[in-house]
């Protein structure tokens, strides 16, 4: 399994931006599939983007489309999420996790390593 710590979150005005980091242990980041998720309080755990093991392939929710992106760094082990245009519905406890496949999927269930989660707050 893979260890994997976000940072980057904080308080935005809605129509800013933030960039989430996440950042993996061990040596074998690159055979993983690598996925962001949010939770807002009282509702569950919902899908925000995907990124393949080599960075052909991206996914995101329609939610996000246009205004996140997700790119990753295999030399340093890492996977961003660039937020752009952010509204106040974007607050929430974002996630990283990692998947040991190359197929991108959207179900959080699938995925088998979890980071701590960051915080992110957009004031209207």
């Amino acid at each position: 399994q893979v260890q994997l710590a976000e940072s980057g979150g904080g308080l935005v005005q809605a129509g800013g931006s933030l960039r989430l980091s996440c950042a993996a242990s061990g040596r074998t980041f690159s055979s993983y599939s690598m996925g962001w998720f949010r939770q807002a309080p009282g509702k569950e755990r919902e899908f925000v983007a995907a990124i393949s093991r080599s960075s052909d392939t991206t996914y995101f929710a329609d939610s996000v489309k246009g205004r996140f992106t997700i790119s990753r760094d295999n030399a340093k082990n890492t996977v961003y999420l660039q937020m752009n245009s952010l509204k106040p519905e974007d607050t929430a406890v974002y996630y990283c996790a990692a998947r040991n496949s190359g197929i991108l999927l959207t179900d959080p269930g699938r995925y088998g390593s979890w980071g701590q989660g960051t915080q992110v707050t957009v004031s209207s």
